[in-house]
């Protein structure tokens, strides 16, 4: 008994379960079955049983001992060697350099505390690549000590690779909570993160102008934001040896008083923007006119209160607009309060409020708003009265959408657009943190206790996001990123609100690449990522025999994220070339 496959012209082939003997000098054949509407699988199966082959289920033929995440960390530490990062942490792999770049890695795939992080990469193939199965906290704590002793020689190297001279250097400040009682970093001071009660920690992040991390510095809670700047300066100018670079940071912290410190440094120029009561004082002493914005959104300008600098003063209607309606919207709500506490005053007859009651929910009402400088009002036992400052709110009003960039280069190295695109560039810096506080690296909470790993733990978050960075802009194909954004920023109105591209709004509206790829966030590309895994399998015939592994066939967005990866270029690596 056999099986035979008999051609049929041009329609598919007839394959027959078939009988033979053999009468004589010829071979008679009879037809026991048709099986041309068999499955391949199904008929390949009795082929083999036909030839004597013992078939067995194919759930009894192996059996997978372990299965592991890997796509993510394979993908992951890619990237690191492609940057060039592992060698520029040591140019020798050690122990100590693989914790730090497994620690790296955790905290791009699922950032938790270091212990957890030591339990969690046995959970991937981190730690069998890596070689690190068996390894203690306490080892990973002694790895954040070598990392913070290597971490000026780490920035150097960064800062060689994306900084020049001539070049734009984006520095911005922010802070986390602190939930421990040990701290000696941890202290009260203007919290970001609306966590009030709790202690913060300060850092200030330094970019190149694509936004690459470069270089980050701690300081206690109780900083503040210019009082970073001079080490920033002196970061810049000895230990990167950069004489001539252009420093971008806000108004809050490139105050009046650093300004003036920061032209002892001839070569060292800067952009910031005025705060509201300098332009309102060029409204006042006529040198900005609002007629000079009738038929465009941006005009240079010139005061003998800032001498030796240049102004840019622009207008954007939309934020006029949000500003206005922010605006109307608290005083409301700041109206509404104070006339119920004037309602409640004006009941309690019998037992009148105090001055100091009545002082009291004002004030809770007043600190809540922040519309102070709006209202005026009288109190006394028994009476509360107030009324609005209606010329305070016009000449606020004035000020809607009207802001003004001030920077100490001459025209004939940056024009007035461009000081502008290099102020709003900060957005840069303001991402990182978001990637730093948000799912992506969650820097917070900050669980060390000692100074040193505080610094150590904030500095990785930084190599982290370096990584991350770049991963991005590597994936953008299939992230809801605009692929478009870096060439439209160089081009495009630097006043205007910026507005995604074609491509980008198709592919977030079909949330779909043109190749019917589903577009991810970068989170959720990496949890997808990690569906491809690496098993450990066993024959079940040879239950004693040895073991060997097998990793899933990737998807086709897996498949694409490596061609991505591979296919990008790394700025400044020699080796990825």
């Amino acid at each position: 008994m056999y099986i035979e496959t008999i051609p049929n012209r041009g329609s598919p082939p007839a394959i027959l379960l078939r009988d033979g003997r053999r009468e004589g000098k010829k071979v008679r054949k009879r037809t026991l079955a048709n099986l041309s509407k068999w499955p391949a699988e199904q008929i390949a199966s009795f082929r083999a049983l036909l030839r004597g082959e013992r078939l067995v289920p194919a759930q009894d033929l192996l059996r997978i001992e372990r299965s592991l995440p890997h796509g993510h960390v394979e993908l992951v530490l890619q990237a690191m060697h492609q940057l060039g990062l592992d060698t520029l942490i040591a140019s020798k792999r050690c122990r100590q350099r693989d914790l730090v770049v497994a620690m790296i890695v955790e905290r791009l795939i699922h950032p938790r505390s270091k212990l957890a992080g030591t339990r969690h990469w046995n959970d991937t193939t981190l730690a069998e690549t890596l070689g690190l199965v068996d390894t203690d906290v306490d080892e990973v704590y002694a790895a954040l000590d070598w990392l913070l002793a290597r971490q000026e020689r780490i920035e150097k190297k960064l800062a060689a690779r994306h900084l020049a001279q001539e070049s734009m250097v984006f520095y911005d400040v922010s802070s986390s909570f602190y939930t421990g009682q040990h701290g000696t970093l941890a202290c009260y001071g203007h919290d970001r993160d609306g966590r009030k009660g709790l202690p913060i920690i300060v850092y200030g992040v330094m970019t190149d102008d694509q936004g690459r991390p470069v270089a980050v510095q701690v300081y206690p809670g109780n900083t503040g934001d210019p009082a970073t700047v001079p080490d920033q300066a002196d970061k810049l100018r000895q230990r990167f040896g950069l004489s001539r670079v252009v420093l971008v940071g806000d108004r809050g912290m490139l105050t009046q008083t650093r300004i003036d410190a920061l032209r002892d440094h001839p070569g060292l120029g800067w952009i910031s923007a005025l705060r509201s009561g300098a332009i309102r004082g060029l409204l006042e002493q006529g040198h900005l006119q609002l007629s000079l914005f009738d038929r465009q959104n941006l005009a240079e300008i010139r005061s003998p209160e800032f001498p030796g600098e240049r102004l840019m003063a622009c207008f954007n209607p939309l934020l006029a607009d949000q500003r206005r309606h922010k605006r109307e919207d608290l005083l409301a709500a700041t109206q509404k309060d104070l006339e119920r506490i004037a309602a409640e005053v004006a009941r309690r007859r019998r037992r009148p409020l105090s001055a100091e009651q009545i002082g009291v929910k004002v004030g809770r009402i007043i600190d809540h708003y922040k519309m102070a400088r709006h209202f005026e009002w009288t109190i006394q036992a028994g009476v509360f009265r107030w009324a609005r400052k209606e010329e305070s709110i016009r000449a606020e009003a004035q000020l809607d959408g009207l802001y003004v960039v001030r920077t100490s280069e001459p025209a004939e190295r940056l024009s007035a657009a461009d000081a502008v695109r290099g102020y709003k560039g900060l957005a840069r810096v303001e991402r990182a943190f978001r990637c730093f506080k948000g799912l992506d690296l969650r820097i917070r909470p900050i669980y060390h206790r000692t100074e040193e790993h505080v610094r150590a733990h904030i500095f990785l978050c930084l190599l982290a996001y370096y990584v991350e960075w770049h991963l991005r802009q590597a994936w953008a194909e299939v992230l809801f990123e605009d692929e478009q954004l870096p060439s439209d920023r160089t081009v495009r109105d630097p006043v205007a609100p910026a507005r995604a591209s074609a491509q980008a709004q198709q592919k977030k509206s079909a949330r779909q690449t043109p190749q019917g790829l589903s577009v991810h966030s970068f989170g959720t590309l990496l949890a997808h990522l990690a569906t491809r895994t690496r098993n450990t399998c066993r024959l079940q015939a040879e239950p004693a025999g040895a073991t060997f592994t097998q990793v899933t066939d990737p998807t086709p967005l897996q498949t694409r994220a490596v061609e991505l990866l591979a296919m990008f270029p790394v700025h400044g690596n020699p080796d990825s070339a």
